[in-house]
């Protein structure tokens, strides 16, 4: 029920155990030109897809070295620095065309990032339903390597989980809900191994919530198709929504608004009102931001009424 997209990275965290480094002075950045596919007010759907998470940062990767000497880049770890750069800028197609020559690569880091830039590709409006699925497919192979490269990184297993979701639009239901329990298993892997990556924690805040919220009806679906389809509670989803907080505080606005959500549905009126209301005045980077403000805006017209 829940093939989960997301595609938004990031955390501004350290990883020590990286070689790579972030140079000073590259702030994050937003683009607001790409249409983006974004979270309807509605209930949720049958095997639900999470909204894709629009240019939200990057894992931020920094050494700590103690003679405080930065060792020269070479090609590929300056096209790692460019790539993210692109990405924090919404440049999908210039970044897909840096990343695709190393398609071979035996680098987990180079791989995933190059899942990531595929995704966000089959997921911009103009690009035709048979390149979408192409691109779909590409990103998965990407980020299986990337995993069966190394293991430990933690974005792989991300990036490996959203593009599972993604694949599974094409392979029916009873795929995506097997798909589901393997989507929360990589991104519990994720957080274990960077428990600073707030993203992480709010796709398994809505992995949780989706199916706290399924009806009844599609619960008894699921269950005529495994015996124990996979089952949350709002309590769970809030769990994991508090924690994004609490490690990047007002990191993303679709994080507040999903706060705001699920204390409505807890029945706590004061608690919604209030991140319902921090979601509301987010600034709008873009259009996935103007969706939240839109809808924050309406629930608390509800919530008033």
């Amino acid at each position: 029920m829940a093939g989960i997209i997301l595609t938004r990275s990031v955390s501004r965290s350290l990883l020590p155990a990286s070689k790579h480094v972030k140079p000073k002075g590259l702030a994050r950045q937003y683009w607001t030109a790409c249409k983006k596919p974004i979270l309807s007010g509605g209930r949720t759907t049958f095997l639900l897809t999470l909204p894709a998470l629009s240019y939200l940062g990057n894992e931020v990767y920094k050494t700590l070295r103690s003679n405080a000497v930065l060792h020269a880049l070479d090609k590929a770890e300056e096209d790692l620095e460019r790539a993210d750069y692109l990405y924090s800028c919404g440049e999908t197609e210039k970044l897909y065309e840096l990343l695709l020559p190393y398609k071979d690569s035996e680098d987990a880091e180079l791989l995933w990032r190059l899942a990531r830039a595929s995704r966000s590709l089959a997921q911009l409006s103009h690009v035709a339903a048979a390149d979408k699925k192409r691109l779909t497919y590409e990103a998965f192979e990407y980020a299986k390597k990337a995993l069966e490269k190394r293991e430990s990184c933690f974005a792989a297993h991300k990036w490996y989980a959203v593009c599972l979701s993604d694949v599974g639009e094409y392979e029916g239901i009873k795929v995506k809900i097997g798909n589901s329990y393997i989507i929360k298993e990589h991104l519990e892997r994720a957080i274990e191994l960077n428990p600073k990556d707030a993203t992480s924690f709010h796709i398994l805040g809505f992995w949780c919530f989706a199916f706290a919220e399924l009806p009844w009806y599609q619960r008894k679906v699921a269950a005529m198709i495994f015996a124990s389809p996979p089952t949350a509670t709002y309590e769970e989803a809030l769990e994991f929504f508090l924690k994004a907080e609490e490690v990047d505080p007002n990191f993303y606005s679709m994080n507040l608004l999903m706060l705001g959500k699920t204390y409505m549905m807890l029945k706590e009126k004061d608690k919604a009102l209030l991140w319902l209301g921090k979601a509301r005045d987010y600034p709008a980077h873009n259009e996935e931001d103007q969706e939240v403000h839109k809808q924050a805006v309406n629930l608390l017209k509800k919530l008033s009424g």
